[in-house]
């Protein structure tokens, strides 16, 4: 009998399925945070290189959606990777140019200035030709390495979910775009914070910035087939939980309650996620459509101001990607070793030092 020539091949399909059932189907979910999430993207060059972990579903908000998206295309378009998209958007947005230099260190410091409670003129996003000079930036370096018109092609049944956080202002309601709805507008929108960038209008509808909102989207996560429901959620989240030093003056005052809204949203989502665990172990929710998830958190430390979340330097965002790859690393290496909690933190003093708090 002639050897079956297909036989190797079935072979080598078998075993690529089963190594693909022994490895832990992950959602990562990417908080916003402005040029914080430069720190995300790093991680995410990581993260979605490590072995043991099929990644299902990626979302993000605000900056989180930038590096999302990028990540989701990197990683199922042809030769293109996340680390090198994710790279080459950040590099875009990056202040490079003496112009962009000098107007990036005039927005820095004059949010700087406003923290401080000093009086300044307030201006309209719509009368400031600045905002429009800023979205116009963003979606140039999103559209210059991203291929959206691709995205409802490669949303397949079996490729990971992407979810992007905005929020519709005409019908006061979170909006979510998912896979292949997702385009530079619903980036654009979930990033546009509404006293700093003009809303987008999408479909008829007016959108702002996410983090109202989803930040980021969890639940849509969750809302795949039962085969694809994520074993464990990673939250990148840049915003700290907790603090050591209690805020006392105006700035930091502010600072922290920047932080503690950019995370309502996602803790009331965590909340549901930690029930929906309860009851699955009560026996309350069955198993076969139903999935226990762990919950990991890779935290940014808190050692950043709200003004640097404007800030664009590119030794600043070099220094964030440097961090989050680091962090990711350490990260990875924990988990495989049974030694990482819910919460894993990472030391944003290398950061804080190279560039101070402005």
């Amino acid at each position: 009998m002639a050897d079956d020539p297909n036989a190797d091949v079935d072979e080598a399909t078998e075993q690529d399925a089963t190594e693909s059932d022994d490895r832990t189907r992950v959602a990562i979910a990417c908080q916003g945070g402005g040029s914080h999430t430069a720190f995300t993207a790093g991680a995410l060059e990581v993260l979605l290189d490590d072995p043991d972990c099929e990644v299902v579903g990626l979302s993000g908000t605000s900056g989180g959606a930038v590096c999302a998206s990028a990540a989701w295309y990197g990683l199922l378009a042809d030769d293109e990777t996340p680390a090198g998209v994710l790279d080459a958007v950040w590099h875009d947005v990056a202040a490079t140019t003496p112009m962009d230099r000098a107007l990036n260190g005039v927005t820095v410091w004059g949010s700087s200035v406003e923290a401080t409670g000093y009086p300044t003129p307030g201006i309209s996003p719509y009368q400031n030709p600045g905002a429009a000079l800023g979205q116009r930036r963003l979606r140039r370096a999103l559209t210059a390495n991203i291929d959206f018109d691709a995205f409802p092609d490669l949303a397949t049944s079996d490729c990971p979910r992407l979810a992007v956080g905005t929020v519709n202002v005409d019908a006061g309601a979170f909006e979510t775009f998912v896979d292949g709805d997702v385009t530079a507008d619903a980036i654009l929108a979930s990033s546009a914070i509404p006293d700093l960038f003009p809303g987008v209008e999408i479909d008829g509808h007016l959108h702002w910035d996410g983090m109202f909102s989803n930040n980021p989207p969890i639940r849509d996560l969750m809302d795949v087939d039962r085969d694809r429901k994520p074993e464990e959620l990673w939250v990148v989240q840049i915003n700290p939980q907790d603090t050591d030093d209690r805020p006392t003056t105006l700035r930091e005052i502010r600072d922290r309650r920047n932080e503690l809204s950019g995370n309502i949203s996602l803790n009331q989502q965590l909340h549901f996620l930690e029930r929906v665990n309860d009851w699955i172990d009560a026996g309350h929710l069955p198993e076969s459509d139903f999935q226990q998830v762990k919950l990991r958190r890779i935290e940014l430390d808190r050692d950043l101001s709200y003004a640097t979340k404007l800030d664009r330097d590119a030794d600043f965002i070099q220094d964030l990607v440097a961090l989050g790859r680091t962090a990711a690393a350490e990260f990875c290496e924990r988990r495989r070793a049974g030694d990482v909690d819910e919460h894993f933190h990472v030391d944003a003093t290398r950061a804080h030092d190279a560039h101070g708090d402005d």
